[in-house]
């Protein structure tokens, strides 16, 4: 089993990249995807978030206010730690769970936006980071995604630079042109770690 961990900053394309590489045979472990199952209503996760900033982060019907959650951690950096220290632990028991649970010679990629930020890639065989420039990210966010310029300059600062994302790399995914671009390199480091595994394909 090789075990690849997958990064990019906002807006960078990780997502699209994490798809692509589950259609040519990835188990891919999703750790936003996860972030969101272990805070769903009636979970331990739910019920430690509400207990640590209050019931004015569910909505209306019970679930998790994101939007609202998110104006209180990306504005202090001490609340975020207070969430991660909640979330991450739960995130990082279901990976293994689904890690566990993969073939013997399975290519597993996890799908971590915080890996950089959090010291995780030593625990990754190797790391792919998705890589755009600050000003692609940027346009990205407000253009596809409708967030304002604020926030989204706000949300990329709380995150690694560009250069310590890199620096944690083993292999990089220039996603800064057209999405026709980013196919045939995905194609390449795919190749590349079924290689590293000793598979076929």
């Amino acid at each position: 089993m090789l075990s690849v961990g997958l990064t990019g900053g906002i807006g960078a394309g990780k997502s699209e990249v994490s798809r692509l590489l589950a259609s040519y045979g990835a188990v891919v472990v999703d750790a936003d995807k996860i972030a969101r199952e272990v805070v769903e209503p009636g979970t331990p996760g739910l019920d430690a978030v509400v207990a640590a900033f209050g019931e004015g982060i569910l909505a209306a019907d019970g679930t998790l206010d994101r939007p609202a959650l998110g104006a209180i951690v990306f504005a202090d950096p001490e609340k975020l730690k207070t969430l991660n220290a909640i979330v991450h632990p739960l995130v990082g028991a279901r990976s293994a769970e689904l890690k566990a649970a993969a073939a013997a010679d399975a290519v597993v990629v996890h799908d971590v936006p915080l890996l950089t930020e959090n010291g995780l890639a030593p625990l990754y065989d190797l790391v792919v980071v998705v890589d755009a420039s600050p000003e692609t990210q940027l346009d990205r966010l407000v253009r596809l995604r409708g967030t304002s310029e604020a926030d989204a300059r706000g949300r990329m600062a709380a995150q690694a630079t560009r250069e310590q994302r890199l620096a944690v790399a083993d292999l990089v995914i220039d996603n800064d042109g057209p999405l026709e671009a980013l196919e045939p390199q995905v194609r390449k480091v795919w190749q590349a770690l079924v290689e590293r595994a000793g598979l076929e394909g």
